[in-house]
């Protein structure tokens, strides 16, 4: 009776292990996001538009690099501590700063607008193919991100109380300036940002890059 029992047990346990061996639960996002590798742990889809990653470049000395003291081509390294919202529209490896813009950060309590005192530590950190998540640990708010071939969604689960989604369109990893912005209505708002040539490969150019945003709530 107990090598039919063992036998049964182990052919369980055999089969459950190979059935959730597939190519994909091999990939490490984290993989490249540290010494330099360029790459990022944002989520995505294969030829997809959208590319929506942690950006934790700016905004604190408690970050071992900022992109704005030196040549910095990535919106986030493994290193940094110090969490100032989600990126769109991102390059993964490409070796030279850009686009990484229009930032979107959840805060709570009173609303703060100065990214170096709204941004936040952040722990339990997770990444797979195309979903990324943390927990901000200055607002207990967990965040959960992930895309299709042309949007990219994000799910925050707030506190109970007074609660923020702050969209920065003045920083990014490229530091263009110029953008719109238009309430269209109580759930949705749309836009429009500049952004540099790749790689600057054109001095002084910019393009716009155009967004809608929505909301399960209001606005």
């Amino acid at each position: 009776m107990k090598k039919i029992l063992l036998s049964i047990v182990f052919a369980f346990v055999t089969t459950s292990f190979f059935a959730q061996s597939e190519p994909v639960d091999y990939v490490n996002p984290f993989i490249g996001t540290s010494n330099y590798g360029t790459t990022n742990p944002g989520a995505i889809c294969p030829q997809g538009f959208m590319s929506v990653t942690p950006f934790n470049v700016m905004g604190s000395d408690k970050n071992v690099y900022d992109k704005d003291k030196r040549w910095w081509s990535t919106p986030y390294v493994h290193e940094n501590t110090y969490f100032t919202g989600f990126s769109h529209v991102n390059l993964s490896g490409v070796g030279c700063p850009e686009a990484g813009s229009l930032l979107l950060m959840p805060t709570s309590g009173e609303l703060i607008v100065d990214y170096t005192k709204y941004g936040s530590g952040y722990k339990n950190e997770v990444a797979t193919p195309g979903y990324y998540s943390n927990y901000l640990t200055k607002y207990n708010i967990k965040t959960e991100v992930t895309a299709t071939p042309r949007t990219g969604l994000a799910r925050f689960t707030f506190p109970e109380g007074k609660n923020n989604i702050l969209l920065n369109l003045g920083e990014g990893l490229t530091n263009e300036t110029g953008a719109t912005v238009r309430k269209v209505n109580d759930t949705e708002i749309e836009g429009m940002k500049l952004l540099g040539t790749f790689c600057y490969t054109q001095s002084q150019a910019v393009f716009p890059i155009y967004f809608v945003i929505e909301s399960a709530k209001n606005l």
